[in-house]
C-alpha cells in the first residue's frame, strides 16, 4: 500500500464498469473518485486539483469524453486515460488532439490497466516537479520560447503555452538530445517506459503534430521540432 494516496477519477456512465475499476484500482491502494458523465467530471476536477489521474470513456451520451476531455485541459493538465472501444487512427489522433494523454481499447485486461496507470502517474510526478531540477538549467530558451524547467511551463512574449503533460516530456526529451535525431521508438520507450509497438509511432506522430501546433509559428514548416526523414524529430 502507498503511504500517501494517489487519487484517480473514472469517468463512465455504465455504473459496472465503474465498480470494476473501482474495485481494481482501490485494491491496489489507490483512492478513488467517480463521475458518471463529462459535466460530473469537469467539476469533480475542479473540485479536487490535487487528482493524479483522469480515467475517462469516451462513448457517452451527451458530453462526449473527448468534449470533455477539452474542457478539463482549461482548468487542469492532470493526465487523462481514455477507455474506447474504438480502433482507428484517426479515433485516437482525436482523442490525443483534445488534450488525452494514452488510449486503451476496450476490452482491456488488469494488467494492461495497471501498466497504464502507473506509466501516466510515473510521468505526471516528474511533470508536477517531484523530481529535482538540475542546478542551472533552470530556464532554457530555444528560439523564441522560454522553458523553465521547475515551473514546467514555456512560454512567448510571457504567454504560456497550454501544453500537457506528455506534451513536455516529450518536448524536453528532444531538448535534451538537441541536434540528434530521435527515433518514435527512442521517444516512446523513454517517455512511456513501455515497450514500442507498430501502433506507437502514430501515437508519437499525433504528439508531435499537436505540439508544433502550439510551439511553432508555421506548423507547416518548423524551426523548433524538425522531421529528419527516415530518422526521426529532432
Amino acid at each position: 500500500m502507498m503511504s500517501l494516496k494517489q487519487k484517480i477519477l473514472i469517468v463512465d456512465d455504465d455504473p459496472d464498469i465503474r465498480e470494476v475499476l473501482s474495485i481494481q484500482l482501490g485494491n491496489e491502494g489507490y483512492d478513488v473518485l467517480e463521475a458518471a458523465d463529462g459535466m460530473k467530471a469537469i467539476g469533480s476536477v475542479a473540485q479536487n486539483p490535487d487528482v493524479d489521474l483522469v480515467i475517462l470513456d469516451v462513448m457517452m451520451p451527451g458530453m462526449s469524453g473527448v468534449e470533455a476531455c477539452m474542457e478539463i485541459r482549461r482548468i487542469s493538465s492532470v493526465p487523462i486515460l481514455f477507455l474506447t472501444a474504438k480502433l482507428k487512427e484517426s479515433d485516437k489522433a482525436e482523442a490525443y488532439g483534445s488534450g488525452g494523454d494514452d488510449y486503451l481499447v476496450k476490452p482491456f485486461s488488469k494488467a494492461e490497466l495497471m501498466m497504464k496507470v502507473k506509466s501516466l502517474m510515473r510521468r505526471y510526478n516528474v511533470y508536477k516537479g517531484k523530481q529535482e531540477t538540475e542546478p542551472g538549467d533552470t530556464e532554457i530558451h530555444i528560439h523564441d520560447i522560454m522553458v523553465n524547467r521547475e515551473s514546467h511551463k514555456l512560454t512567448r512574449d510571457n504567454q504560456v503555452l497550454n501544453i500537457t503533460g506528455t506534451e513536455y516530456q516529450i518536448f524536453m526529451y528532444l531538448l535534451g538530445k538537441r541536434g540528434k535525431a530521435c527515433s518514435a521508438q527512442e521517444i516512446y520507450e523513454s517517455v512511456w517506459g513501455e515497450k514500442f509497438m507498430p501502433s506507437s509511432s502514430g501515437t508519437i506522430m499525433v504528439h508531435i503534430l499537436n505540439l508544433r501546433r502550439k510551439l511553432e509559428l508555421d506548423p507547416n514548416n518548423p524551426l523548433i521540432i524538425r522531421t529528419i526523414w527516415g530518422k526521426g524529430y529532432q
